[in-house]
């Protein structure tokens, strides 16, 4: 086992305000002293440093119409197996780009290294080629070649900005158990602890090296920016950063955003803005997040690590290679106050169809170019993932590099629950990850934020999606119809469908599921929907449906209605989870005393007699009543539901009485089968939901009765 060097680390002193914009590819470069001592490591690496651009992926990117105007920016080098660290066909090794740099002239070096036993348990398409129980093979393969190699005398001149392990801790954080989004392969390895120990392993022996400045990953605001992540995961990072031989002194930094497409900053709309009297967390895409950017989540994320007993001094790093999201699709300035959510979807700038989509998006672009200190607390803007290397392969292909196939790169794929059931945004004819994927490149040069000087990066989307087939009922009531159809093709990605009643647009929606409300009963209709990219082009319209809705119980027309989301994943264990949340739409305050709201639902069998829980309520559990009773006309899905209501109090006019999450369970605990349920829907962002009853007083104000 290496040492570990005993000079700590000399006081680091920020100089934001006086070098705030250096340029990392400028043509001016600041010498360096000779070799260097750990108390010799300077607040911010890339101060004054001209950084190494790789020839391999310049090359590649000059080759592309466009690509000339961004083939000389400096990029991190992939350490992401351990032939790779000897050099792959086409991809020179760790020491022939070390030596290309010191040619160069340069005197910062950028690696990521990415080769954790288990990796990225939560994405096949960056799996590794190391088995979860292989850290031996870890250390004494990959980690110790790499600070032999690094160690090398002829590259103390260099400054050595390492980017350790992406997508590790924060899956212990978040997918380890417990989530929608957990793996069996995330509680593996959070049982075991080998991405602590490796990670510890990493930074004690790659930190004893005096030219070495290690950046620890820290995903991004969409994973982590939730009170619930936020500190668990700074106290992770710190509990890795203090094992086998760590300490927090081999921290220099984080970084965020790495390889992901989270925007930088959001300029037309704050996570504080309301609508109505709903705030912007209560909004679909933000989801109740505490951060709706990158550069607030990192200055706030650096504060609470200093907190957690990191250095007071430790700098951030942000992956702006492709967050750029420009085009014709960026918004000039706020959305329209009609609603949260269309406020929000019309101001924010991240155009993916959800935060949780992370392989090749559909309509992204170049981000911030390579930038030193560009604002208080980040030593850098970065591009950690080089413009057109793909994030994974859109369909299965063979290679032996331990890569599997993920559905979140497939662009038909309806997602799971890390993306709330939505499309995926993925290109399609997407290559292995790491490959060049030309088309990818090429989309993002046309998009790109700043924009690029130069050429127009490609050719025009003018190709419009195919048609939805197979369009198709599956629930009705006397005043609503529930729909679903086959993912369109694009020969970029579809961002989503308009849904069409009589001709005219009734909705759109960006998954393959949509329920229209507010029907009139025994009324005969006719739907079609057509698809659309990110370039406006619309597909053909479906082969027309016709649908005759149920003659009926009764249609409320008051001025409330229920929004819901399903926090259940299964609809066949012991509990039935929902959250629920009232909406005051019309001119004048309400009575919340009045006010009841009825779940209809089915025990199945087992007991008769049931327990009821609040878990969360913005207005406080205390406020909220809940039981279930028998229904006095029982119907399919129907025979029993859960009411809800409010002691006391008024709901304002637009506004929402915010989150209340509920469960029910059978006395004796026996398990429920919810897809039969009548007010049950598959949604987890907040929805309209005509299949569940407002009620004031005895009169029904919103939805159907069944």
């Amino acid at each position: 086992m290496r040492s570990r060097g005993t000079t700590p680390h000399a006081p680091r002193r920020r100089a934001v305000a006086a070098l705030s914009a250096l340029v990392l590819g400028a043509s001016l470069a600041i010498a360096l002293p000779g070799q260097a001592s750990a108390a010799d490591r300077v607040d911010n690496p890339y101060v004054g440093a001209t950084a190494y651009v790789n020839p391999d992926w310049s090359a590649k990117a000059a080759a592309e119409p466009g690509g000339s105007v961004i083939a000389d920016e400096p990029s991190f080098v992939w350490m992401d197996r351990i032939a790779a660290i000897g050099g792959t066909p086409g991809a020179r090794g760790l020491r022939e780009h070390l030596d290309t740099a010191v040619s160069q002239g340069a005197d910062l070096f950028q690696v990521v290294i990415y080769n954790l036993p288990g990796r990225d348990c939560a994405a096949l398409a960056s799996n590794g080629e190391l088995g979860p129980t292989e850290l031996g093979r870890y250390k004494s393969e990959y980690i110790d070649p790499i600070a032999d190699i690094l160690g090398d005398p002829a590259y103390a001149n260099l400054r050595i900005v390492t980017l350790i392990e992406p997508d590790s801790l924060p899956n212990l954080v978040t997918n380890a158990g417990g989530t929608d989004g957990s793996t069996p392969e995330c509680a593996t390895m959070k049982a075991n602890g080998n991405y602590e120990k490796g990670i510890g392993y990493a930074l004690h022996t790659l930190g004893a090296l005096p030219n070495i400045y290690n950046y620890v990953d820290a995903a991004h605001h969409g994973w982590l920016g939730w009170d619930s992540n936020f500190v668990p995961a700074a106290e992770q990072f710190k509990k890795a950063a203090t094992v086998e031989g760590a300490s927090v002194s081999d921290v220099h930094g984080f970084i965020v955003n790495t390889a992901n497409y989270s925007a930088l900053k959001e300029p037309h709309f704050k996570v504080t803005d309301s609508v109505n009297g709903t705030t912007v967390r209560q909004s679909s895409w933000v989801d109740w997040n505490y951060y709706v950017d990158e550069l607030s989540f990192a200055q706030d994320l650096r504060t609470e690590l200093v907190r957690q007993g990191f250095a007071s001094d430790i700098g951030m790093l942000i992956d702006t290679a492709r967050n750029g999201w420009g085009g014709p699709s960026r918004p000039s300035g706020p959305g329209p106050l009609t609603s949260v959510d269309a406020y929000v979807d019309g101001s924010r700038t991240d155009r993916r169809i959800h935060a949780g989509n992370w392989c090749n998006q559909s309509g992204a672009g170049v981000g911030e170019r390579p930038t030193t200190a560009p604002e208080p607390g980040i030593d850098a803007y970065v591009w950690a993932k080089p413009p057109g290397e793909s994030d994974g392969s859109s369909e299965p292909i063979d290679n032996d590099e331990g890569k599997g196939f993920d559905r979140m790169c497939d662009p038909t794929y309806t997602g799971n629950g890390r993306n709330g059931f939505n499309l995926t945004g993925a290109l399609p004819d997407s290559p292995v990850a790491g490959h060049w994927f030309s088309s990818q490149f090429q989309e993002l040069l046309r998009n790109a934020n700043p924009p690029l000087g130069g050429g127009n990066g490609g050719e025009e989307d003018t190709q419009a999606p195919t048609a939805p087939t197979g369009l198709q009922v599956t629930a009705k009531s006397s005043g609503s119809v529930t729909l679903t159809w086959t993912a369109s093709t694009d020969d970029r990605a579809v961002t989503g469908y308009d849904v069409l009643r009589g001709g005219a647009v009734v909705g759109s929606t960006t998954s393959t599921t949509f329920t229209d409300t507010g029907l009139s009963a025994s009324t005969a209709y006719s739907y079609s929907v057509r698809a659309k990219d990110a370039a406006g082009n619309v597909s053909a319209a479906s082969a027309a449906l016709p649908v005759t809705t149920e003659a009926g119980g009764g249609t409320g027309t008051g001025a409330l209605k229920v929004q819901y989301r399903n926090t259940d994943a299964s609809p066949t264990d012991n509990q039935i989870r929902m959250s629920l949340q009232v909406v005051n739409t019309g001119a004048s305050a309400v009575d919340l005393s009045t006010v009841t709201v009825r779940y209809w639902f089915t025990p199945e069998a087992g007991a008769s007699t049931f327990s009821t829980a609040c878990d969360y309520a913005v207005l406080g559990c205390g406020s909220v009543t809940h039981g279930v009773h028998p229904a006095s006309a029982p119907a399919p899905g129907a025979s029993h539901y859960l009411e809800a209501g409010f002691g006391s109090g008024t709901l304002a006019a637009g506004a929402s009485t915010g989150e209340i999450q509920l469960r029910v369970n059978k006395s004796d605990w026996s398990s429920f089968d919810e897809a039969d349920d009548y007010s049950r829907a598959t949604n987890t962002a907040y929805a309209d939901a005509p299949a569940i009853g407002v009620y004031v007083g005895s009169t029904l104000a919103w939805g159907t009765a069944p």
